[in-house]
């Protein structure tokens, strides 16, 4: 039995399994650090948590964007170098970028934790003459539309069942610098 288990939980993630219960972290200061392959394991525990609907990276995936020398990627500390949030953005030959991945902890969330990442990863993109820069956003992310509209993203495309439920998203843009 305990074999079938296991075969039951690498198709089917834990995390579906048991919901997670989310308490408020207590307020400190974080620190934006460069995000290597040698963080790789503590960013996919983190992906989990941030990305519940299924909508995760692989360790495959990770380990691709975190070796692509055209990937730009942060994560957000706390004072005990905790990972409570991410970003991945990569840079096309044309000078644009992409937005791939952007992640913050539940219970770190509503703490402008998005935007700092956000701001950082333009600065350096800007400093790198980086005109653009665009992302996917699921049309039921309100939350993340506002957010992004909030800094300066557009609109600019809807595009019909991009997720792998078949919801639409919403392509973003920004002009840089």
């Amino acid at each position: 039995m305990a074999f079938l288990d296991t075969i039951r939980h690498f198709f089917v993630p834990a995390f579906f399994a048991r919901p997670e219960v989310i308490v408020p972290a207590p307020p400190m200061e974080y620190r934006v650090r460069p995000l290597t392959i040698d963080h790789l394991s503590e960013v996919l525990r983190l992906n989990l948590r941030c990305f519940r609907n299924g909508d995760n990276y692989t360790k495959y995936t990770f380990d691709y964007l975190l070796n692509e020398p055209r990937t730009i990627s942060y994560r957000m500390v706390t004072p005990a170098d905790e990972i409570v949030g991410f970003v991945f953005v990569m840079v096309n030959e044309n000078n644009a970028a992409h937005l791939t991945t952007i992640g913050v902890a539940p219970e770190h969330r509503r703490r402008k934790i998005a935007v700092r990442l956000l701001e950082h990863m333009e600065q350096i993109l800007a400093k790198r003459s980086v005109a653009t820069i665009m992302l996917e956003v699921r049309v039921s992310n309100t939350f993340a539309q506002t957010l992004y509209k909030r800094m300066g993203y557009i609109v600019v495309q809807r595009i019909s069942k991009y997720y792998n439920n078949g919801e639409d998203c919403f392509l973003m843009m920004k002009a840089i610098g």
